[in-house]
């Protein structure tokens, strides 16, 4: 009920939040020796979350008869993380930039921020439907 009422942006906050969890762990690892610098890749794991939700609302789920059965695509679990290219590797192997890393974390944080105001609205609109009056 709540993809109906809140659209692709209730998936989109949990990958937000995801993704800034990598980027900022990212910028943790700056100066670790040989820290791999990580990412996901937001557009891919989003059209997946929600392929995955429309199947689900215009078909019954795959139903297993054993546990260690696969479960089918798209089903729970974190997004893959992707390795970044980086632009200038380091002597000491790691790829981490910061300032790109501080880039994509505001463009993230941007983003996330659209989708709560999406939602804020999405509510407050709700609330008043509701009420008959506005909060």
């Amino acid at each position: 009920m709540s993809d109906s009422l809140f659209g692709v942006h209730a998936a989109a906050l949990s990958l937000g939040r995801q993704r800034m969890d990598v980027l900022a762990s990212n910028l943790a690892n700056a100066d670790t020796p040989r820290y791999l610098a990580k990412d996901i890749d937001f557009d891919r794991a989003l059209a997946a979350q929600t392929a995955v939700a429309d199947a689900d609302a215009d078909a019954e789920r795959l139903q297993t008869s054993n546990p260690l059965h696969l479960a089918s695509a798209g089903e729970g679990g974190a997004p893959e993380q992707v390795w970044r290219t980086p632009l200038q590797p380091s002597a000491d192997g790691n790829t981490v930039d910061a300032q790109v890393e501080q880039a994509q974390f505001a463009d993230a944080a941007v983003r996330y921020q659209a989708s709560l105001n999406f939602l804020d609205g999405r509510v407050r609109a709700l609330l008043t439907a509701i009420t008959g009056q506005g909060s």
